[in-house]
């Protein structure tokens, strides 16, 4: 199978010329294929924001070879992989990265492990495997090479996964994660609408947001921004199913001072608050 479309997600920046290396190669290997950027500013080394990235916007792109590089253990024995879904495959490092988004494509089907050079540059660096390894995968499998040419199989049931976000709700309270905080400063978290429900946080009621030393903040269940006045604090369910906390006009990140992995508990207002600011 031959694909149309590599999309291409890394932390490398905009600064430098690792992206357009590693676009270089796959035009070189395979010319007709076009390229389709998903994001390159995601924070250095931040695998979990780039899973998630990935996951949240792989189902809405075309069939494609999804190259992903964020790899802090580049040149280490971590495995490099291509992941087989129903209607997509994903490149990248073995170390949770490509496991999520593959869930997201339908499941994982098989996973193979690049090792034979064939299918790599032939100097391979020990700190720029997105260009001499991976790059060079993907743009073969777009092509047409079958997974299995790549290497060997790998048992699904090793694959390298992210460590699940809690979620619980207990006695009428929400206690949950701080997932991302995307460049409005929007807080997406591990919830989903059911855990608001559990709480009885339903449209144009208040909660109140609890987090770190006992601070608090008060925010209106809303569906969208603007449902809520200029300044002001709102929780909904956002684009990819998630409960997050905005500022309409503003930032919530800044305003909470809140940044991935950050613990949150929400519950109703009409709640006895505890001690903060």
């Amino acid at each position: 199978m031959t694909y149309d479309w590599i999309s291409f997600t890394t932390d490398y920046g905009l600064d430098d010329g690792f992206v357009a290396a590693c676009a270089g190669v796959i035009a070189r290997i395979a010319p007709a294929v076009r390229v389709l950027h998903v994001t390159h500013t995601i924070p250095p080394q931040d695998i979990r924001r780039a899973a998630h990235v990935l996951a949240q916007t792989a189902p809405y792109l075309p069939p494609a070879v999804h190259l992903a590089v964020v790899d802090p253990g580049v040149g280490t024995t971590r495995r490099p992989l291509v992941i087989v879904t129903p209607n997509a495959l994903l490149v990248g490092p073995d170390n949770g990265l490509l496991v999520p988004a593959a869930e997201a494509l339908g499941g994982i089907d098989t996973a193979h492990q690049l090792t034979d050079p064939a299918y790599r540059l032939p100097d391979v660096s020990a700190t720029f495997h997105g260009r001499d390894i991976f790059a060079p995968a993907a743009a073969h499998l777009a092509a047409g090479i079958r997974p299995a040419q790549l290497g060997p199989a790998v048992d699904p049931a090793t694959l390298v996964r992210l460590p699940d976000q809690g979620t619980l709700v207990h006695q009428g309270k929400l206690s949950t994660e701080v997932l991302t905080a995307d460049r409005f400063g929007n807080l997406q978290l591990a919830a989903r609408r059911s855990h608001l429900d559990a709480i009885g946080a339903a449209p144009g009621s208040s909660i109140r947001i609890e987090f770190g030393d006992d601070h608090t903040a008060k925010a209106t269940v809303t569906r969208t921004f603007a449902d809520t006045p200029p300044g002001t604090m709102a929780t909904f369910v956002d684009s990819a199913g998630h409960v997050a906390i905005a500022v309409n006009g503003g930032s919530a990140a800044a305003t909470l001072g809140l940044a991935p992995g950050a613990l949150v508990t929400l519950c109703p207002a009409s709640w006895p608050a505890r001690s903060g600011t």
